[in-house]
């Protein structure tokens, strides 16, 4: 970013008096995928030192409770688009090898529904489940459906209940399917396909209870060339009988520009607002009072092109595959990215961060070995934490800068949230590469007592910097004086390329 040599500074003005909308705690939700190492040895690993009697690393399931995690999304992603439920549950020894097509792996099923719901019990998570709507349809939905949350007198129900677990799974969040759209998936469709099955599908599984909720596949990235064409097709077929409709989104770096990666989160504000409008003309075409949620259900920075580790031998175990270890930047980028989502939470009431364990992932683990944080636990975590409450709409007079993928934006990415404690935490992103921000804050709306603030940023001199398993804690977000409260006014001031947490005195 070219020095402009003068000083930055940008002024913001919160107001309560018309928030956005309450954030869902379904934001802060994740994405568990038979990929790579995402399962085995990352969630579960029996024979690991830190191994429960279930076979998942505890010292994982205290990370995946410390990054905030709400709810995850399971078992895919690509891998459901061939996936066979039932290969994954009853007596272990029993459950067959399969060759996984999606990611040319071998899936040995020792990790099922069974194991993934004891999973998300011990670590206090939402399941979401995906559907195979790629070489499945109706009638395995529903048995999965059965399977999962039918109390008991049926036959699939009862097979439940003889695999060892009486009660029913209760799962109410279900995706018809995943990224029908693109040609990478198995059994890809076109919208009126997918719409029609999605559509029928849906309706079939609320025979078996109504109070589901339903997530459509919507486009796999606003580049698709069928964007808004497709998600007005499919919610055409659709509208009446789901809840959610997805977004998918990836970003990375690409030839060192820098300036148009940071502004990654100018394309996702698109993204979102292109979605809704989308789902709004339909609305006013079916002349309907139901308005569809967005539910962001993959989002993250993937160097999809740029793996650290050699393509693995097809049909491999639980291969290295997407293990992309994240620096600074990419956990500025990454913060901005959750202040897009906060920004619009009343319209994207559930997301789910792609992923959470070794594959493009906040937590890392070697088998038999450690547990550590990338640099995107870290805005995760504070978001997860601090983020709860009402979102303030915030007016924001910040310098900008150009960009060759995104045009001008502003250098300042930001986002208010009030708590019920009263407690207004302010979430910042300084995207200018070499020189600080200064940040004033007009908080006079929110009438706050004189005080200090609480400042905390994620920043490094050396924006390429890492966290690994030998240097766990070479990136960590760290205290800063000198953010202060007086007569009304926040003055604080933001590290080059950084991602901020600064909350206010109650």
């Amino acid at each position: 970013m070219a020095d402009s040599g003068k000083t930055r500074q940008a002024r913001v003005t919160l107001s309560n008096h018309l928030p956005v909308g309450e954030v869902d705690p379904r934001l802060y939700g994740s994405f568990l995928e038979h990929l790579g190492r995402a399962v085995y040895t990352g969630v579960f690993e029996p024979g690991h030192p830190a191994a429960d009697a279930d076979g998942l690393r505890t010292d994982v399931l205290a990370l995946v409770r410390e990054l905030g995690t709400t709810m995850v999304r399971y078992p895919g992603g690509n891998f459901v688009s061939g996936y066979r439920w039932e290969d994954g549950v009853g007596p272990r020894e029993d459950r067959p090898r399969r060759l996984d097509l999606a990611w040319r792996s071998v899936e040995p099923n020792t990790f099922g529904l069974g194991e993934f719901m004891r999973f998300t019990q011990v670590a206090g998570l939402e399941p979401m489940m995906a559907v195979n709507l790629g070489t499945r349809g109706i009638e395995a939905a529903c048995d999965l459906l059965e399977y999962s949350n039918h109390p008991g007198g049926t036959a699939l129900s009862d097979l439940r209940r003889a695999h060892g677990d009486p009660d029913p799974y209760g799962i109410r969040l279900w995706c018809l399917g995943n990224e029908m759209d693109g040609p990478w998936q198995i059994g890809d469709k076109t919208a009126q396909e997918y719409g029609r099955l999605a559509g029928q599908t849906a309706r079939a599984m609320r025979m078996i209870d109504p109070d589901l909720q339903l997530v459509a596949c919507g486009s796999s990235g606003r580049s698709m060339p069928t964007f808004g064409e497709w998600e007005a097709t499919v919610l055409e077929h659709t509208y009446d009988a789901v809840d959610f409709i997805s977004c998918h989104s990836y970003y990375q770096e690409f030839d060192g520009d820098v300036d148009s990666f940071l502004a990654s989160a100018a394309d996702m504000e698109s993204f979102i607002e292109g979605t809704v409008a989308t789902c709004d003309y339909v609305k006013a075409k079916r002349k309907s009072s139901k308005s569809i949620q967005i539910s962001f259900d993959e989002w993250n920075v993937w160097y999809m092109h740029d793996s650290p580790h050699p393509t693995p031998e097809p049909w491999t175990e639980a291969p290295r595959l997407l293990e992309d270890v994240y620096s600074v930047t990419d956990a500025v980028v990454f913060g901005s990215l959750l202040i897009a989502m906060l920004r619009h939470c009343d319209r994207v009431t559930a997301a789910c961060l792609a992923q959470l364990v070794n594959v493009i992932a906040p937590i890392m683990t070697e088998p038999g070995g450690p547990a550590w944080r990338q640099t995107t636990f870290y805005p995760f975590a504070q978001a997860a934490r601090y983020g709860r409450g009402q979102v303030l709409r915030l007016a924001i007079d910040s310098p900008t800068y150009d960009t060759a993928k995104h045009g001008t934006v502003p250098v300042l990415h930001a986002t208010a949230v009030t708590g019920e404690d009263g407690v207004t935490t302010l979430f910042a992103v300084n995207r200018d590469t070499d020189r600080p921000l200064k940040l004033v804050v007009d908080l006079r709306e929110l009438a706050p007592p004189d005080g200090p603030a609480h400042h905390s940023a994620l920043a490094d001199p050396d924006r390429h910097a890492r966290n690994t398993s030998a240097e766990p804690d070479r990136v960590t977000p760290r205290q800063l004086s000198g953010a202060v409260i007086e007569g009304g006014t926040l003055r604080a001031t933001l590290p080059p390329l950084s991602w901020n947490t600064i909350r206010l005195s109650a």
